[in-house]
């Protein structure tokens, strides 16, 4: 759970970083974090399944 969160809240600044970077508005920054985070949330979830396949 906790490598799920922590990608999503990765996901969620380096997208908004990349939208304010190529001068985004408001709801640009908005849109980018959340899929950026949605992105990442999903990795740390398949992330997070293989870590509990190899130690269970």
């Amino acid at each position: 759970m906790v490598v799920v969160l922590g990608m999503a809240l990765l996901g969620a600044i380096l997208g908004g970083l990349k939208a304010r970077k190529r001068n985004g508005s408001g709801a640009d920054i908005a849109q980018y974090a959340a899929g950026y985070g949605i992105a990442f949330a999903l990795v740390g979830l398949i992330l997070s399944l293989i870590l509990v396949r190899m130690v269970g």
